[in-house]
């Protein structure tokens, strides 16, 4: 379904414009151009230098990706109207249900988590998250979020491009082609999957789609090496060695770069990257110099957290080394590992939220004291969200695309806030509907860049994340 990692398509045979250039015919070329109006790819990439639209409030961004679907009424949302119904059915004045597997006379569930108001700002939380309590203030909820789609791998994509297509450019990579890199030793753009396996929707959740495939996330691996063959393996290749070789290979590639050979270029500049890398990027995954404090509050001393802890608090190093999108992924592979709660929502969510709690309430902690939080957007939510009632008579809830929560912390956003309701059951956002494409506005905005400018020429269009709708959520923004 998906392409082979590593697999490449060939490169395009020469154009009639491409052999007059080669043959030194440029005026020719030009004319050429000047008549048919064309644009190349790597000419329209030229055009766009990188740069603000605006001055940001965020400068970097983590997204953690909650991989299937984590439950608002759970978590985030308590509605005890939905608890009063619990065991009954379904009224029909709630409307109807679009989801994957539930029955024609679906039963309400209500939750058995126990709900606390924390922070001066009040707000509500479930116990399955204590370690997010004490960031009620810093937190930014919306609890009406919306996407098209209740199946994973569209609603994958549409989280992460805005589309339910692959092929599309992912948000990391509007994001980096918007504003480039802080770092010329460590990539703009990093996603770090977990051991299990990647998401449904593969790859193409972090693909730079159409725009210069430089821009496509970096996959650091899980473990304790998340880049391979960092170092030469033979000590002759000394650093002044590989530069001389690399340097030479380079004047070879370009020599052989045609104006739409976009794939050519990003292969330059990654042969560069990795050259760069190697100097700074051991440094920026080396965690034992953290202290023992910060290891523990990350949960590296524990097995439940130690995986999930790890990759955030690399993402810390990350972004306060220069990286512009870091994307962390908490689900993926078997559906046992993911927040797709179809049998049991209490088994599933408190291991997944064990895993995770912890980590994410220590990076909130961590980017704080060092002062990173301030200008470093923090995002957390899944693809969609869970139905307030029974799947077959289980304890788990199916898909739910209609009404569900995501939060915000730093990065310009406006801490102890909710923004947004779902009706008295969690089904669907009944006030302050934030489409998919308004989250992708309102991310980009805080980052200094305004959607509707925000674009690239493909297709005989100008593409945007946004497609043709979206409105910043001006009711989080400080």
């Amino acid at each position: 379904m998906f392409p082979e990692p590593g697999t490449r398509t060939p490169a395009p045979a020469w154009s009639r414009r491409e052999l007059l250039r080669r043959a030194g015919h440029g005026l020719g070329a030009l004319a050429l151009a000047h008549l048919t109006g064309g644009v190349s790819r790597a000419s329209a990439a030229a055009a766009v230098q990188p740069r603000a639209h605006f001055p940001p409030r965020a400068k970097r961004c983590i997204f953690l990706f909650m991989v299937g679907g984590p439950s608002q009424m759970d978590l985030f949302d308590p509605k005890p109207a939905l608890d009063r119904l619990h065991g009954q059915r379904l009224p029909e004045s709630f409307g109807r249900i679009s989801s994957q597997f539930l029955e024609n006379d679906p039963i309400c569930l209500g939750t058995t988590r126990r709900w606390g108001r924390y922070g001066e700002c009040g707000m509500d939380l479930s116990d399955l998250i204590p370690h997010l309590h004490p960031h009620a203030d810093e937190i930014a909820l919306v609890r009406s979020c919306v996407v098209d789609s209740v199946i994973h791998a569209p609603a994958h994509y549409q989280m992460n491009s805005g589309r339910m297509f692959m092929g599309h450019p992912s948000l990391g990579s509007w994001v980096t082609y918007g504003l480039g890199s802080l770092s010329e030793n460590l990539p703009a753009f990093v996603v770090m999957a977990q051991p299990q396996g990647t998401p449904e929707g593969g790859a193409p959740c972090w693909s730079a789609g159409y725009l210069p495939a430089r821009h496509q996330g970096t996959l650091f691996r899980p473990g304790p090496n998340p880049i391979v063959n960092l170092a030469p393996s033979d000590p002759v290749f000394t650093r002044d060695r590989q530069r001389r070789i690399l340097d030479f290979t380079q004047d070879l590639n370009r020599r052989q770069v045609r104006a739409d050979d976009d794939e050519l270029e990003a292969r330059i500049a990654s042969y560069e990257l990795a050259f760069q890398m190697q100097a700074e990027a051991p440094d920026a995954v080396d965690l034992s110099q953290e202290t023992a404090a910060t290891r523990t509050m990350y949960g590296l001393d524990r097995a439940e957290t130690l995986e999930f802890g790890t990759r955030c608090l690399i993402a810390r190093r990350l972004v306060e080394r220069g990286v512009r999108f870091v994307q962390l992924y908490s689900g993926g592979g078997p559906v046992a590992w993911q927040w797709d709660a179809h049998d049991d929502v209490n088994a599933n969510h408190e291991k997944m939220c064990g895993a995770t709690d912890q980590p994410v309430g220590a990076l909130l902690t961590d980017l704080k004291r060092r002062g990173l939080l301030e200008d470093t957007l923090v995002v957390w939510g899944g693809e969609f969200g869970r139905t307030p009632v029974s799947q077959k008579g289980s304890r788990g809830r199916d898909h739910n695309a209609t009404g569900f929560s995501m939060w915000f912390a730093g990065g310009g956003t406006r801490g102890g806030t909710i923004h947004g309701a779902t009706d008295d059951i969690g089904l669907h956002a009944v006030s302050g509907r934030a489409h998919i494409h308004d989250i992708h506005a309102t991310i980009l905005h805080l980052m200094g860049l305004d959607h509707t400018r925000l674009t690239y020429p493909h297709g005989g269009r100008d593409e945007r994340l946004t497609d043709v709708s979206g409105e910043v959520i001006r009711g989080i923004l400080a």
